[in-house]
C-alpha cells in the first residue's frame, strides 16, 4: 500500500483538542507476581523498588506516573516487533488504549488468539486468563483524529489489518509536528470502537489510573468469552469475529 503523504505542517493544521478517559488492559499478575517471593507487603515494596531500579529509565515527562502508565515509554530496551504506530527497534514508546473497556477487551481477545495462531504447538490454557483494565484521563490540544475529515480520506491505510507502514510513518510525522495523541478506529473490535495512541506521557492528565476493572478472558472452541467482576459485564466474541485477519483465519481451535 502506498503511503499517504502528510508533512508536519499539514498535520499540525489538523490538530484539535481532546480529553477523556482511555482504557488499557494488562495481565493481572502484575499485582501479585512478586508477592510470592516475599513474606510481607513491606518486603514486597522493597523488592519492587529494586526491580524498578534495574529497568531502563523513563523520559523526564513520565516521572511521577504510575508504572503501568510510564512503562511503554521507557528508554533503552529495543522494541522487538513493530505495532500499528511504532516501528521495531529502539524507537519512541506508544501507550495504546481504547475509549471504552469493551474495545480494550476486544483488542486483548484478538491478540490472545493471535499468540496461539503464531505458536500452534503451545497448549491452550485450561483456565480463563485474569486481566486488569485500567482507565486514566488524557488531555491534549495537539491530537489527531483519523476518523474525521480530512484524515479519514486515507482510512484504508489507517485500518489495514496487517500493514502498519502508513500508520508508523504518520506517527513519526505527528511527533515531528509536536503531536501527542492519535485517535483511530479499532480494526479488532467487532463493534467498531475507537482507540487512542498516546505518544507522550505529557498527554496524561493524572498520575494514577482513576478506574480499575477485573476481567476473566476464556478461550474456547466457540470463541472468546470475557467476564467482568465489577461492574458486572460480559462479552462474547464468536469464532468468526476476528476471521478477517489472515493470521487468525487459519487458527486451530483447540477446545
Amino acid at each position: 500500500m502506498s503511503l499517504p503523504i502528510w508533512t508536519p505542517a499539514a498535520l499540525a493544521s489538523e490538530f484539535r483538542s481532546y480529553e477523556g478517559l482511555c482504557w488499557r488492559v494488562v495481565e493481572a499478575q502484575h499485582q501479585v507476581s512478586t508477592l510470592k517471593l516475599v513474606d510481607t507487603l513491606d518486603e514486597q515494596a522493597v523488592l519492587e523498588e529494586l526491580i524498578e531500579a534495574t529497568k531502563p529509565p523513563a523520559p523526564p515527562e513520565c516521572h511521577g506516573l504510575h508504572y503501568l502508565l510510564s512503562t511503554p515509554f521507557r528508554y533503552g530496551a529495543a522494541y522487538p516487533h513493530g505495532s500499528r504506530f511504532r516501528q521495531s527497534g529502539r524507537t519512541l514508546g506508544v501507550y495504546y488504549a481504547a475509549e471504552a473497556p469493551e474495545t480494550a477487551i476486544a483488542e486483548t481477545a484478538f491478540y490472545r488468539l493471535l499468540f496461539f495462531a503464531e505458536s500452534p504447538d503451545t497448549p491452550w490454557p485450561d483456565n480463563p486468563g485474569e486481566f486488569t483494565a485500567l482507565a486514566v484521563a488524557v488531555a491534549s490540544s495537539r491530537a489527531l483524529d483519523l476518523t474525521i475529515p480530512l484524515l479519514d480520506r486515507d482510512a484504508a491505510a489507517w485500518t489495514d489489518l496487517t500493514d502498519y507502514g502508513p500508520c508508523q510513518a504518520l506517527a513519526q510525522t505527528t511527533r515531528d509536528a509536536g503531536g501527542e495523541i492519535i485517535r483511530y478506529r479499532s480494526v479488532r473490535d467487532p463493534q467498531g470502537g475507537t482507540n487512542l495512541a498516546v505518544l507522550t506521557c505529557a498527554a496524561f492528565a493524572e498520575q494514577q489510573p482513576g478506574k480499575w476493572q477485573s476481567w476473566h478472558v476464556r478461550l474456547s472452541a466457540s470463541g472468546v468469552q470475557a467476564l467482568c467482576e465489577a461492574p458486572r459485564a460480559r462479552l462474547e466474541f464468536p469464532r468468526g469475529a476476528f476471521a478477517a485477519d489472515p493470521r487468525i483465519a487459519g487458527l486451530r481451535w483447540e477446545r
